[in-house]
């Protein structure tokens, strides 16, 4: 029996690596897969269950699609991925819209839950967390010219304030020879720009004999034949120098460096369960500055944690002051159950957190205005990624813009620029809203 498969993807790109994953078996199924649930035999949602804004998310999509079923445009409805994994129970007895449900460990049995809701079962398949397939194919649904390679899965950082470790299992590495065999199919189909990510990537072997690997596979990834290496995500401990040198000596490795530090006050750093101090973020910025030229450093901040003083924030404030680290990502606290954080004393009033989300998000666009306005002037290597109808001119990525998170370059050329073509773009002006624009020099 052949199917129509439509698949939707919501959260991390680690996330969609294993909506890939899902559609590759399905395809080699003999199955049609598709992107469009109308008209569909079965939509399957990967969703994200990881703090309240992606559960309302995910909840929405259900509903959506449970819109679709009752209007007789859609079949079935199979839902996957943490949302799942966090509130099985829960989900079936107030969510009867759904046909059948995957935890995050049972990813590849999703052509027997297909085939089980299309012959009327609610199948609710919940494989081992800490033991999944990783490897195997994948139908990459990114454009032609750039990937994720997801190195591990799960996490052992168990920070205070997060659930993925029971979501997603004990942190366990891919073996190298399966990924430098992955990137290599990825580098022969086209790919310039590999996305190398993970829960931590930083922690990659370490699984195996209490040593990082990630040197190594980044120095064997650079010897194929990708123009771009991005990295996602570093944790501060394990940042030593020879990473640091790794990624100062190759070339096709970007100076972007993603460091989720969350929080520089030392009292908080502890409630959070994070390892390293704030002296020693600083030392580490200070190495990353000095011996990687041009490096543009991205991180994550909470604010809101319980414990957080008005002192602790200001210290947060004047730390992002300091350090001028070009990408930041500000959330507010959200006390997720089943976490230590979330039954903590002192917990902060909701408003009083999200003020100062808005007072650092503000500090930290005035951060990004001046690093703009640096790049006045320069010429910068950009990847195309088409042409913006509303613009009216072609939009890119230099190396300092991650996709979907970071922003733009704006830019204009005298011939037809194809998506996926590297172009050398000199920047002439900043705009309102904080995006880049130039010309391509010829």
């Amino acid at each position: 029996m052949s199917y129509q498969v439509a698949f939707v993807s919501l959260g991390c790109a680690k996330n969609l690596v294993n909506t890939e994953q899902m559609m590759a078996l399905c395809r080699k199924e003999g199955w049609t897969v598709t992107g469009e649930p109308v008209g569909a035999d079965v939509a399957v949602l990967n969703t994200c269950g990881f703090i309240e804004g992606a559960k309302s998310e995910a909840i929405t999509n259900i509903l959506e699609l449970a819109q679709l079923k009752t209007a007789g445009k859609l079949k079935k409805l199979l839902v996957a991925g943490c949302l799942t994994q966090r509130y099985r129970e829960e989900i079936m007895e107030e969510l009867p819209e759904i046909d059948g449900m995957m935890g995050t460990g049972s990813y590849t049995d999703v052509v027997e839950a297909v085939k089980a809701v299309m012959e009327g079962e609610t199948p609710a398949y919940f494989g081992d967390i800490h033991h999944t397939i990783e490897d195997g194919e994948r139908l990459v649904s990114t454009p032609g010219y750039t990937a994720y390679l997801k190195i591990a899965e799960g996490c052992d950082n168990c920070c205070a304030f997060c659930i993925i470790p029971r979501l997603r299992g004990r942190y366990r590495s891919r073996p190298m020879d399966s990924l430098l065999a992955e990137a290599k199919l990825l580098a022969e189909s086209g790919v310039k720009e590999l996305i190398v990510i993970a829960q931590d990537i930083t922690r990659y072997g370490t699984d195996w004999d209490g040593t990082s690997h990630l040197s190594q596979l980044l120095r064997a990834l650079s010897k194929l034949p990708f123009r771009w290496i991005r990295l996602h995500y570093l944790y501060p401990d394990l940042f030593d120098d020879t990473l640091i040198e790794t990624i100062a000596s190759q070339p096709k490795i970007l100076p972007y460096v993603d460091i989720p530090i969350q929080h520089c006050n030392d009292e908080i750093l502890k409630r959070m369960n994070r390892r390293g101090t704030k002296a020693e973020i600083l030392e580490l910025f200070a190495k990353l500055r000095a011996r990687i030229p041009g490096v543009v450093l991205r991180t994550s901040l909470i604010c809101g944690l319980p414990g957080e003083t008005e002192e602790a924030f200001e210290e947060l404030c004047d730390f992002l002051r300091e350090t001028s680290i070009e990408r930041a990502g500000v959330f507010q606290f959200s006390p997720e159950e089943g976490t230590a954080a979330a039954v903590m004393p002192d917990q902060v009033p909701e408003e009083v957190a999200a003020r100062r989300v808005e007072l650092l998000v503000d500090l930290q666009s005035r951060v990004i205005d001046a690093y703009n306005e640096k790049q006045l002037g320069r010429v910068m290597e950009v990847l195309c990624e088409g042409f913006d109808p509303e613009a009216g001119c072609y939009a890119g990525r230099s190396y300092a813009d991650s996709p979907e998170i970071d922003g733009r370059v704006l830019f204009t050329a005298a011939g037809l620029v194809p998506a996926g073509e590297f172009v050398s773009v000199r920047i002439t002006q900043v705009t309102e809203s904080g995006e880049r624009m130039g010309e391509v020099e010829e």
